[in-house]
């Protein structure tokens, strides 16, 4: 079989024409893998999380993922989960966090914004309203972590089809039968978790995450992105160097817990504390080749 032949068909209707697209197809000119910073909306409140955003592209995110709070995070490490309940406390809503897109994108039109999270608030939310409110707000992608292949029917297909990408997470044990599946459906980017487990607790070294994007790319012409463990510039720089873009997520959100006090409000520093570290990790990538 060909490696044309070998590789996911493409989405039933293709969101691939936006800003997801554009960025990365921007950063294979420029020569450079890309910075994906994610940050939990709300946490620790959501001034604090709306100054955050506002900051993140000029810090160096070529791309943000925006964690949507949920109360049964299964898929999160200890750093995010206690994040989301930071936010959840705080008062957050996924009205809001629609709205935080919303005002984002009146003051940059070009840095994509992916909304991450877990099903059960979209469905009680509504799907159909929910696409068209995160459209119109100018969200352009969803990872949505407990939605199978087998499940497309329930978001994924209707977000393609109202021009929202769809990205998919693949992992070191999704093997070669089960990765078209994976695949199919899927735009924007792929995303690798280059560890099995739950976020920010270990890390993968540099060349089994080459030797899996190498894999990936025998199944699919998307971009793919690789997080899960990424704590430092330098390990920013190697993933980077291996793959379309490094994802940083624990890293941030344990930089917002350090700069909180003894009531869990946000110290003066935090903002800068947090934009200041994605500038050292936006120089590590943009050091990868």
């Amino acid at each position: 079989m060909s490696e044309t032949a070998r590789k996911a068909e493409a989405p039933v209707a293709s969101a691939d024409s936006g800003r997801i697209a554009r960025r990365f197809t921007a950063l294979k000119a420029e020569g450079r893998g890309g910075l994906v910073t994610f940050v939990t909306a709300g946490d620790p409140d959501r001034a604090t999380s709306e100054e955050i955003l506002r900051g993140l592209p000029g810090a160096g995110a070529d791309l943000i993922e925006i964690g949507m709070p949920f109360t049964d995070p299964m898929a999160d490490g200890p750093s995010i989960q206690a994040s989301s309940q930071r936010a959840i406390a705080a008062g957050i809503t996924l009205p809001q966090i629609i709205e935080m897109v919303r005002a984002f994108r009146q003051q940059d039109g070009d840095t994509p914004i992916v909304l991450m999270g877990y099903y059960n608030p979209i469905y009680s939310y509504g799907v159909d309203r929910f696409l068209a409110d995160v459209k119109e707000a100018g969200a352009d992608g969803l990872i949505i972590v407990d939605l199978p292949p087998e499940e497309d029917e329930e978001l994924c297909l209707p977000a393609l089809k109202a021009g929202v990408n769809f990205i998919r997470l693949a992992t070191p044990t999704t093997d070669d039968l089960r990765l078209p599946q994976v695949l199919t459906n899927t735009s924007g980017f792929v995303y690798y978790v280059s560890i099995a487990g739950i976020t920010g607790t270990r890390s993968a070294a540099s060349g089994q995450v080459a030797e899996a994007v190498a894999r990936l790319k025998r199944h699919t012409d998307l971009p793919i992105a690789v997080g899960f463990g990424i704590k430092t510039p330098e390990q920013a720089r190697e993933i980077a160097a291996a793959a379309d873009a490094a994802v940083v997520g624990s890293a941030l959100v344990d930089t917002v817990k350090a700069h909180l006090d003894e009531q869990g409000r946000a110290k003066p520093d935090l903002v800068e504390a947090l934009l200041g570290f994605v500038r050292t990790l936006a120089d590590g990538v943009r050091g990868a080749r």
